[in-house]
Order: structure tokens, then C-alpha cells, then sequence
């Protein structure tokens, strides 16, 4: 009997990690590629993309580091991209007044949080629907601006993948479905353990996956000590998976990871002893039900 197929995201490097924590982490656009490479050959299909300034580390906009980072990936390997669009949604409320931005806040217009997938049209993309207090932010995602965002995500090609964070996030993702700006069949997200958001628990996922439309594909994640859990827990609800530094800078408990590589390794061998195997790109293509 043939293994069921399992899509694998590696998530490269993320914007919340750093060195301090794992030295080992991808900053510059050469590292991000060739980490997000060396994870696609361990069975990582697709590669969840943010870039950092190469000289502080920092999470980053920047339009040079994206095409950098997406051509060296793409001269060397046929994983499927999936880039960010969740920078620029940070407010951090300015002590004096609460109603002005603060040092650290990055609240863009939505045109420059998608700019660089309408120029380098990845397969995928990410969409935060919904937004969170994080404690030390706010991650804004206004409603008129995500719906701009999704019909301008459609008109490029790409798919957006819905990043849920909440069960209401799911709500106000399917009202995105029915006013026609989110084509079916949806691509979402559930992510779990996140500060203040649903927990990395199977009572979590299992309520959020039940609020998904019937034709959703879905993958799920956890960060952290839950980031392996719940690749097992996602497999076995009939979802994809997600690991990678962006999710846990450690392989096991105190021991951080030497590479992208190194997680992704492990999650496929936890989807092997479930009956699963990773999707190769050409497959993830059909089961993300992807149109290019």
C-alpha cells in the first residue's frame, strides 16, 4: 500500500529568533537560500521565506533581499516559495500617546507588504487575516486592507495561504471566501501555541480544523518545545506540516539545531513512523491544489 503524501514546509528563518539563541540561524540572502535548498533535498516541499538585514539580523522589507534570496533558491531548486506578507503589520503604541506610533513599529500600507510577491510571483504567499496582541506589539491586520490584499494576491497568480491564529481568524478567513476575494478551494493555516492565540493543544487544532470549510486544505504548525508535536498531530488530523527555525531554533529539548535541514529530517521521520511520506514539489502542487 502506497504511503499517504504529506506537504512539508520548512520555515527558513522567520523574524522573531536570532543568533544570541542559535548561531546557526539563516540571516543573509545567500544563507536563507541555501538553507532553504539543503531543506528541500531532506523533504521539505515548499519554503516559508522572510529576510533579515544582513547587518543587524532585524527583520526586513526590503525588495533587494527578496529577489536576492528567491533567485539563488530558484537556480538551484524546484521547492515551492511561499513568501511573508506579515511584516509591516507591527504597532507598538508610543508611551506618551497611545494613538501614535512608538519606536519599533513597522505599520505599512498594504501595497508594501505585498509588493515583492506582485513582483516575483511565489506559488504561495502568506495572509494574516486577523489581528493579535503579542504583549510587546500589536499585530494590526485591518479588515479593508486584507481584503485589498487578497484580490490583489489573486489578480498576481498566487495562492495566499491563510495564517490563522485564533478561531476567529477562521471566521473572518471564510468571510474572505464568501465575498469572493479568496478563491475555493482555500489554503489555510492553523497556527498554534502563538502567545495569546489558540493553543499548540489537540483540543486547539481540533477546534480550529472543525471550523474549516469542507474543500479547505490545511496545514498546521506549533512553535517551540510543541513544534514536533503537533507535526505529529497535524499528519494525523489529515493536515500538512510545518518545521523550521521560525518555529523552533531547537532540535530537542536544550539543544539547538544545527540546521533547517536537521528539523526537517526529524519531521519526516515522525511522518514516517505515522505511515506518511513528504510531497515532492511536483506533488505538493496537485495536494495544495495550487494553479501554477
Amino acid at each position: 500500500m502506497e504511503s499517504e503524501k504529506v506537504v512539508l514546509t520548512v520555515s527558513v528563518t522567520g523574524s522573531i529568533g536570532d543568533r544570541a539563541a542559535n548561531p546557526a540561524l539563516p540571516v543573509t540572502p545567500e544563507e536563507i537560500a541555501a538553507s532553504a535548498v539543503e531543506a528541500g533535498k531532506a523533504g521539505a516541499a515548499v519554503a516559508h521565506i522572510h529576510v533579515r538585514d544582513v547587518q543587524t539580523g532585524k527583520p526586513s522589507m526590503e525588495m533587494g533581499l527578496y529577489e536576492e534570496t528567491v533567485r539563488r533558491i530558484r537556480d538551484h531548486s524546484d521547492i515551492l516559495l511561499n513568501l511573508t506578507t506579515g511584516a509591516g503589520a507591527r504597532f507598538i503604541p508610543s508611551e506618551n500617546n497611545p494613538s501614535h506610533p512608538g519606536p519599533g513599529t513597522t505599520l505599512s500600507l498594504p501595497q508594501k507588504r505585498i509588493d515583492h510577491v506582485l513582483a516575483l510571483r511565489p506559488e504561495i504567499c502568506s495572509l494574516d487575516v486577523g489581528s493579535m496582541d503579542f504583549g510587546p506589539h500589536i499585530f494590526i491586520n485591518y479588515l479593508p486592507h486584507v481584503e485589498w490584499m487578497a484580490e490583489r494576491i489573486g489578480e498576481a497568480g498566487v495562492k495566499p495561504e491563510l495564517e490563522c491564529f485564533d478561531m476567529g481568524h477562521v471566521e473572518k478567513a471564510k468571510h474572505l471566501i464568501r465575498t469572493g476575494r479568496i478563491k475555493s478551494p482555500p489554503l489555510f493555516q492553523l497556527c498554534t501555541g502563538i502567545r495569546w492565540g489558540i493553543p499548540a493543544t489537540p483540543e486547539g487544532m481540533i477546534a480550529m480544523k472543525g471550523l474549516l470549510p469542507d474543500d479547505a486544505v490545511w496545514t498546521g504548525f506549533g512553535i517551540g518545545a510543541t513544534a514536533f508535536p503537533m507535526v505529529a498531530l497535524a499528519a494525523m488530523l489529515g493536515g500538512n506540516v510545518r518545521i523550521g527555525f521560525e518555529d523552533s531554533l531547537f532540535i530537542e529539548k536544550g539543544k539547538p539545531a544545527a540546521s533547517n535541514r536537521q528539523l526537517v529530517e526529524k519531521a519526516v521521520a515522525i511522518l514516517r513512523l505515522l505511515g506518511r511520506e513528504p510531497a515532492s514539489p511536483g506533488e505538493a502542487k496537485k495536494l495544495l491544489k495550487l494553479e501554477r
